[in-house]
């Protein structure tokens, strides 16, 4: 028998992210996720390190990894389209969580307690506000480097999402990571050197 999973994952490099906005250059899933991973693995590294521990990076990476997952199948929905009504947000949502048990079908029987839980329901994890947390970043990240390169079509989107940031992921490890970390993505290459 043969397994579809990681065939499918591989294939969210195809998917774009950022989809209504002009880009100074594309975003895939893949890359995202990437980032995310690292973000989430930095974020409970610093609540470990400084901030009363308790938390797992290990757990927070393979979360991220996959907290995309089910965009293989949907595709990237544009956040204007996705929470334009709570209905909207509802049928969205059952739509992902299809998706990811269909994705869970396609893993090996043996295998499915790994992975399930990084597809199916992560919300309940404590981890997951961190990778939402680090998911969030992300995307400001990629807003930083669109206005970087010139593109106010990102300026005013900017913003939002880092009050975004600020009003739904307060935690001490999140404001580590904007004061120490965040700043380094403004700088050329050969001011990072």
């Amino acid at each position: 028998m043969h397994y579809h999973f990681f065939a499918y994952m591989a294939r969210l490099k195809h998917i774009r992210r950022w989809n209504m906005r002009r880009n100074s250059f594309e975003e895939d899933v893949a890359q995202h996720s990437l980032q995310v991973s690292m973000i989430a693995y930095a974020l409970a590294a610093y609540r470990n390190a400084r901030f009363g521990g308790g938390a797992n990076p290990d757990r927070a990476a393979a979360l991220a990894t996959f907290h995309e997952a089910p965009e293989v199948i949907t595709g990237d929905i544009a956040t204007p389209i996705k929470y334009f009504s709570p209905e909207i947000r509802a049928s969205f949502g059952h739509i992902e969580e299809l998706s990811a048990k269909k994705l869970s079908a396609l893993v090996p029987e043996d295998l499915r307690p790994a992975l399930e839980p990084m597809l199916v329901t992560p919300e309940a994890d404590p981890e997951w506000r961190r990778v939402k947390a680090a998911d969030t970043i992300a995307a400001y990240i990629h807003c930083i480097e669109e206005v970087k390169a010139g593109n106010s079509e990102f300026e005013k989107v900017a913003d939002q999402i880092l009050q975004k940031i600020h009003d739904r992921y307060d935690m001490p490890e999140v404001r580590a990571f904007l004061e120490e970390c965040l700043p380094s993505y403004r700088l050329t290459l050969e001011e990072l050197d």
